[in-house]
């Protein structure tokens, strides 16, 4: 056989291979990422990666705002527990960074760009700077507590029939931590590392509760404190709280179904003075006049301002229902 094509046929068979390993390399590829998608919570996405079962509690516990053993990190206790519960994931003091440097850069934007006074540039950027990230923490953890109480009795459920069977507490709640998605399924796996590695059921229920913010999961742990100290029938116990947290969702969904119309209406009543005022700039900007020099203006503003937001706080009452 001459050399050329020889060499050809060696190309040829190299051409080949490279495309096989390439293809085989893509599929592997694939099949790990779909083995992360196909991962039910956050924390058994990490354990796919093969870490130490330490480090990745302790990599929980940190992007959570925690210490390693699952104290607060800073000392403001208040802040520091509305961030993990909020489940909000990375650093704390970025977090606060973002929003502080989006209100300096919108306050300067309106201030030297747009001609802005510097009380309303100062009010922007304390509004955006401190108030918006409270209020993003708040209806974080609001969400994600709702969450959780959904779960919460399917979870329990899970370990009444776990024990049931004969299995150990603590093999119950890895079980629920491996077959429940998050918010719930994460948590409880923070609790079973937290158990493999030395502390009690109680401890670690604890900490859950200080975690997450759920009144159910207080109930949960003063039960099982309860159990451990005089006794008594854990299933039987898990039971019925798991149908006493069900029936409070219902009559929390009930509450919520009735009370709908009056947030409806709360909801059109504050926002539609707003939404004529920005149609009137937008369409007749000269439909004021030159009202807006008047002296006058800024604390009658102020003050039906605050009234609008006292309204709106009464009507948020009436239609929320602590139970």
């Amino acid at each position: 056989m001459p050399t050329g094509q020889t060499l050809l046929y060696f190309i040829y068979v190299l051409a080949a291979a490279s495309t096989i390993l390439a293809g085989e390399a893509l599929y592997f590829s694939f099949a790990k990422r779909r083995s992360r998608v196909r991962t039910i919570n956050r924390r058994m996405k990490r354990l796919v990666d093969e870490v130490p079962a330490e480090l990745t509690l302790q990599g929980l516990l940190r992007e959570r705002g925690l210490t390693d053993s699952g104290d607060f990190l800073f000392g403001l206790i208040g802040l520091n527990r509305l961030y993990t519960q909020s489940g909000i994931t990375g650093n704390p003091l970025s977090f606060a960074a973002t929003f502080l440097l989006a209100g300096l850069a919108l306050a300067s934007l309106l201030s030297i760009f747009l001609g802005f006074s510097t009380l309303v540039s100062l009010i922007v950027f304390l509004v955006v700077g401190f108030v918006l990230p409270l209020l993003v923490l708040r209806r974080a953890r609001n969400k994600r507590i709702q969450k959780f109480a959904k779960q919460l009795p399917d979870a329990l459920d899970m370990i009444v029939r776990s024990l049931r069977a004969g299995h150990p507490a603590s093999v119950a709640i890895g079980l629920v931590a491996r077959e429940m998605p998050d918010p719930l399924g994460t948590e409880f796996g923070i609790v079973s590392d937290e158990i493999t590695f030395g502390l009690s059921i109680e401890q670690a229920v604890r900490k859950l509760s200080q975690r997450v913010g759920f009144e159910g999961l207080h109930l949960l742990s003063v039960s099982l404190s309860i159990q451990a100290k005089t006794g008594g029938n854990l299933t039987e116990i898990l039971h019925n709280l798991s149908s006493v947290l069900r029936e409070r969702q219902k009559l929390r969904m009930k509450i919520r179904a009735l009370s709908s119309e009056g947030r409806v209406s709360a909801w059109i009543i504050s926002l539609f003075p707003v939404a004529m005022f920005l149609i009137l700039q937008i369409l007749a900007p000269a439909y004021y006049g030159t009202v807006w020099n008047n002296p006058v203006i800024l604390p009658v503003f102020l003050i039906f301002g605050s009234w609008a937001l006292l309204g709106d706080f009464i009507m948020y009452r009436m239609v929320n229902f602590d139970f």
